[in-house]
């Protein structure tokens, strides 16, 4: 006794059909497998670059062109913390900065306070309260200056007060109070 599919009458009725199933189905299973090894060749390579991106953050990596330029250019050089074996040499870095800032607009510092023990340092950061007297156009360069440079500063508060003088160009008395952080001896 022979027993028979209930499909083998038509398979045999109609063999272009099952010719073309047959490639179908093989067709839909080679395009499985090649979207499968895709799959795993793209996984592969996110994980070889995770794990160079991390032994370039660790520092154990070379570092590539690429890691030093932003999106507007190339970083400033230099340490984004204020660097000295001290929290006081850190405060003499500090007034360096922001007085070599300050005099490359044309202004001059006229009183500065470094607060070496203020509320902010707790968490490593070093202030300055400077007293500068620059002119009024001299301001938002000083400011990008102070903020785009390197180390990284943060200009806390300003104070400006309008020029004494009744021209336009007259100098303006700035107060301004200026942390970066301080990573601590090390």
């Amino acid at each position: 006794m022979t027993a028979t599919h209930p499909i083998d009458p038509y398979l045999a009725r109609f063999p272009r059909i099952t010719a073309l199933a047959y490639f179908v189905l093989l067709a839909a299973f080679v395009l499985t497998a090649w979207i499968s090894v895709a799959d795993i060749l793209d996984r592969r390579e996110a994980v070889a670059a995770a794990a160079d991106m991390l032994a370039r953050m660790e520092g154990r990596g070379p570092r590539s062109p690429a890691d030093t330029a932003t999106p507007v250019g190339n970083a400033p050089p230099g340490s984004p913390f204020l660097e000295g074996q001290t929290v006081t040499v850190a405060g003499a870095a500090l007034l360096q900065r922001v007085a070599a800032a300050v005099t490359q607009v044309g202004g001059s510092v006229l009183s500065s306070q470094v607060e070496l023990q203020g509320t902010q340092s707790k968490d490593g950061f070093v202030s300055l309260i400077a007293s500068c007297e620059i002119d009024q156009a001299s301001i938002q360069p000083l400011l990008y200056d102070l903020e785009a440079g390197m180390p990284f500063l943060f200009v806390d508060q300003l104070v400006a007060q309008a020029p004494i003088s009744g021209g336009e160009g007259g100098r303006s008395r700035v107060l301004l109070s200026v942390s970066g952080l301080w990573p601590g001896a090390k």
